[in-house]
């Protein structure tokens, strides 16, 4: 058992093992995480956590060491959170991350971890919640979480993070695919990476069109910008920090920031209660009282929703 109340106060003053060790009793599902969150709790809340997401192949990680570059430059601690899909074999996980972010390897202003999904789908892991808190606690200004390369239904960062970033490249789909549900739909900020490519103008020009399609906004409300970026070259990322502050300065003004924490903190409270469902849930395989109910069913003596309510009375009074 290792003391967590030390943990957190090496974290405080920047010692990345420390950091390190509380995002693994978070990742192992610790006997002490609910010490961890409880000690966490009152220094969390002030970093600004910004969500990378895109295709495989538009520059997530080399926007993410850019992004890292730039809020170094003005002083602040930055933490990353790269997430990489775990194979479904063997468990592991290139973790590929840390080798295109290996410039910042000796800053002791940034902390980067690497996480693999271990099969949970929405482009994160499941414990990232909590390891943003863990960032969050230990002093980072901002905290870059960067998704594995995700498709158009996983969106999960949406509910992660305060300013949603979706990147894409030309030559990764036509208008028709930016018209599509899902990924395009969360953006608060779009980014056009290697727009040094030929049709990075057309991506962005279909783009801005298929966003004019979607939106109801009204006046006052925020219309994401479209910025287009040479990330291996830097270019193009002073402009993508403007439009991040100008987005977090709206959402503080019409108080977006808070609803959208209040809604993550919802979330994350419901999540962690339907995992403690499930688990007494899966306890009663083999128990008779499921048993009983499932018989019942074939039966026909029994519908499931009626069966059901008696399993949650009974996990209730138990």
């Amino acid at each position: 058992m290792q003391d967590v109340s030390t943990l957190v106060a090496q974290a405080r003053e920047g010692r990345p093992r420390a950091v390190a060790r509380l995002i693994s009793l978070v990742e192992g599902a610790s006997p002490q995480l609910r010490e961890v969150m409880a000690a966490l709790a009152p220094l969390a809340g002030h970093a600004y956590v910004v969500g990378l997401t895109g295709s495989p192949g538009v520059g997530k990680s080399t926007s993410t060491s850019a992004l890292v570059s730039a809020y170094r430059r003005a002083g602040k601690r930055v933490g990353v959170l790269a997430v990489d899909p775990s194979s479904p074999f063997s468990g592991g996980a290139l973790l590929g991350d840390r080798v295109r972010m290996s410039e910042h390897a000796s800053d002791p202003g940034v902390y980067i971890r690497s996480m693999a999904t271990r099969g949970h789908l929405g482009g994160l892991s499941w414990a990232a919640p909590q390891a943003i808190r863990v960032l969050d606690a230990a002093g980072c200004d901002v905290v870059l979480v960067e998704t594995v390369g995700v498709g158009q239904s996983e969106v999960e960062i949406a509910s992660q993070a305060d300013t949603s970033v979706v990147l894409l490249a030309p030559g990764m789909g036509d208008g028709i695919q930016a018209a599509k549900a899902g990924i395009l739909e969360i953006g608060d900020v779009y980014v056009v990476n290697k727009a040094d490519r030929d049709g990075a103008d057309a991506t962005a020009r279909e783009l801005n069109h298929m966003l004019g399609l979607g939106e109801s906004r009204g006046a006052g409300d925020w219309r994401p910008p479209i910025v287009k970026t040479v990330a291996a070259r830097g270019e193009g990322i002073d402009e993508v920090v403007e439009a991040l502050e100008k987005h977090r300065a709206w959402m503080e003004e019409h108080g977006v920031l808070q609803e959208r924490r209040l809604a993550r903190a919802s979330t994350e409270v419901e999540t962690i209660a339907v995992t403690a469902l499930r688990e007494r849930i899966a306890d009663l395989h083999g128990d008779r009282r499921l048993s009983t109910l499932a018989e019942r069913i074939v039966a026909g003596d029994l519908d499931p929703y009626r069966a059901a309510d008696s399993l949650v009375e009974g996990l209730k009074q138990s």
